[in-house]
């Protein structure tokens, strides 16, 4: 008999152990809205740096060259922040960029001089434009804290970034119809 009591203080304690292994993998589990802004700021900031690349190799226009190398530099070190909080929060991000972003780089790979300047610049005032919207809304209505004020400490650098593609890509345009 004794066995038979020692077994079911044994399953109890191993049942007991589940359920609260169980209910500590819920409380760590990201809100699905949080893990899907986390997935696309990633392949978002990803893209970013492989384009800057692309910008300090093919612009002719220097203002451009130096815009692609301020989007290495932030987007890297925006990256490496996100990709911190993910791994505290159990989190995988992408490796990779998005097949949307891949046929924007394979556009604009195919560009030299004011053709490609003109059309990055246009890519970062639209992608930067979406950019301040979905952070924006993560900083005011994410659920986890930790990507909240990511959120909320990254905007304010998208926003100058928007600015200065704006105004990048005004010269950019004045220069090709002065030409």
């Amino acid at each position: 008999m004794k066995h038979h009591q020692a077994a079911a203080v044994i399953a109890f304690a191993a049942l007991l152990a589940g359920v609260a292994a169980a209910q500590k993998n819920h409380e760590n589990k990201m809100p699905s809205a949080d893990g899907t802004f986390m997935t696309k700021a990633a392949q978002g900031g990803l893209a970013e740096v492989e384009l800057g690349n692309l910008a300090v190799q093919h612009a002719s226009d220097q203002k451009v060259k130096d815009f692609g190398q301020r989007m290495i530099d932030d987007h890297t070190k925006a990256n490496d922040e996100l990709k911190s909080i993910a791994s505290q929060k159990g989190v995988t991000l992408p490796a990779s960029v998005d097949s949307q972003s891949e046929a924007v780089k394979n556009r604009l790979s195919g560009l030299r001089g004011a053709a490609f300047d003109r059309a990055y610049m246009r890519d970062m005032v639209n992608d930067h434009r979406k950019d301040v919207a979905e952070f924006q809304k993560e900083a005011d209505h994410g659920s986890d804290a930790d990507v909240k004020a990511f959120a909320g400490k990254t905007l304010p650098t998208l926003q100058q970034h928007l600015k200065m593609a704006q105004e990048t890509l005004s010269e950019v345009e004045r220069h090709s119809a002065s030409r």
